[in-house]
């Protein structure tokens, strides 16, 4: 049977449009406030409001996908984020802006747990690597995508405003005309919940992978362009850079899906693991940049598919939904907590500790990896 099911499709369709949408807004709305002359901090603050409400959205979005299931808990996840974003055009007030911030990063929370719980639910363990590297691989081409639209067309605020929330709300059409459901759904087990997931012992490693995860792309997201900016690089060039170390990732989700699918979830961490270490030390020192930015771009960006595919192969079908939220926390708290701490490393010593900090991380994951091997399972897909 295949794994490109109907709803598998439409999910992806509509990811695609709400990714780009993100990836606009994110990249436009620091800027926004920056050109009406708020302080660095305000802009700061407006950004971790968005991050707060991606932690709150974490936690109720099980709740909600049990009241309403998975098609009315997308479309009012889009809703949440698509008025959100017009709400923008209130004022640029810092508060005002904080307080909208905050919604939208509920609504995009929500999102990301739906359409991930979701390919979890109609997936298997000979196939989940798989679903969730095409997810991986949409998610970065709408960020790429979203990337270029910025460069590319006006990015005043009443006119980036309207077009994004008609694409926010179009990303609703692929899911109107598909009854997204979970595989085997079984409506008289009760649904499992998210804090019971965070300490299952045999789902550890995959939840702390998916911490580490968050750190190093939290880090590589936020601190590299600060980082090539420092060496003297043009806009132009370090988006050239970044563009690079992304499209790695989106080149090795596919092929490290397939080899997690069939070898095993613990033999490819290891690897990935390494191989982020190696793209570490090759920028610590001045190795070629290309080389080393596409091997721990390639490494770093399929991390987190392949430690969510770990942890959730250690639970029962009805626990999917929980156990992704427990994963997405993690993440998310991964990816707060590694950019505060590398950039005051950086701001207190040097910007090469970036990458130290990187590999630092990537070391004490893969002594985990190494250390508690016989103490978990290592599911292999069979053929």
């Amino acid at each position: 049977m295949s794994i490109w099911s109907r709803p598998v499709l439409v999910l992806l369709c509509g990811l695609l449009l709400l990714t780009v949408s993100i990836a606009v807004l994110n990249t436009l709305v620091p800027l926004w406030l920056t050109h009406d002359a708020l302080p660095t901090w305000q802009v700061g603050i407006v950004s971790s409001s968005y991050y707060c409400g991606n932690l709150l959205g974490t936690l109720v979005a099980g709740w909600l996908i049990k009241r309403v299931g998975f098609n009315h808990s997308y479309y009012l996840a889009s809703l949440i984020f698509a008025l959100a974003t017009l709400a923008l055009a209130l004022g640029t007030g810092f508060w005002s802006w904080a307080l909208w911030r905050f919604v939208a990063g509920i609504g995009c929370a929500l999102i990301w747990v739906v359409v991930e719980s979701a390919l979890l639910c109609n997936g298997t363990l000979q196939n989940r690597g798989r679903l969730l590297a095409a997810y991986m691989i949409i998610y970065y081409i709408g960020t790429v995508a979203g990337q270029l639209l910025v460069s590319k067309v006006s990015t005043e605020l009443m006119h980036v405003l309207p077009w994004v929330s008609s694409v926010i709300l179009a990303a609703v059409l692929p899911l109107v005309f598909c009854r997204v459901t979970a595989r085997q759904e079984n409506e008289e087990t009760p649904a499992g919940r998210l804090w019971p997931m965070l300490r299952r012992r045999n789902a550890r490693l995959g939840i702390n992978g998916c911490i580490i995860s968050g750190i190093v792309l939290g880090s590589l997201y936020g601190l590299m362009p600060l980082y090539l900016s420092h060496q003297g690089m043009s806009d132009s060039t370090v988006g050239y850079w970044m563009a690079l170390l992304v499209s790695a990732g989106i080149l090795g989700q596919w092929p490290v899906g397939r080899l997690a699918d069939r070898y095993g979830r613990l033999l490819v961490l290891r690897v990935q693991v390494f191989v982020v270490i190696l793209g570490a030390l090759a920028m610590l020192s001045n190795a070629a940049m290309a080389p080393a930015l596409f091997i721990l771009g390639c490494a770093g960006f399929t991390l987190y598919p392949v430690a969510m595919s770990w942890a959730c192969e250690t639970v029962a079908h009805h626990e999917l939904v929980a156990m992704n939220q427990a994963l997405l926390l993690s993440y998310t708290l991964g990816s707060l907590a590694g950019p505060t701490m590398t950039s005051m490393l950086m701001q207190s010593y040097s910007d090469r500790l970036l990458f130290v900090m990187i590999a630092g991380v990537a070391l004490v994951y893969l002594v985990m990896l190494l250390r508690k091997a016989d103490h978990h399972a290592n599911p292999v897909a069979h053929a």
